[in-house]
């Protein structure tokens, strides 16, 4: 599982190593909070795992919206 997070099309998905990092905690905690997983059978998977393949299957990104050079905001 780890190495998917080494995995450079993975980080070029996202746009970088800290946005990869910063979206899988965000989602991480969703979950952790009780969110369902957007992805077909999680079970046995850990909320890190799932996080991972949801970015993996496009089911989640970052959101820029309109201000994406002033701020930068993270939503799923």
């Amino acid at each position: 599982m780890l190495e998917n997070l080494k995995s450079s099309d993975l980080i070029k998905k996202v746009g970088g190593r800290f946005k990869l990092s910063s979206l899988i905690q965000k989602r991480m905690k969703e979950l952790m909070e009780g969110s369902r997983p957007l992805i077909d059978n999680p079970e046995g998977m850990t909320a890190m795992e799932i996080a991972v393949e949801e970015i993996k299957q496009d089911k989640i990104a970052i959101d820029w919206g309109e201000e994406e050079e002033e701020t930068t905001e993270f939503k799923l």
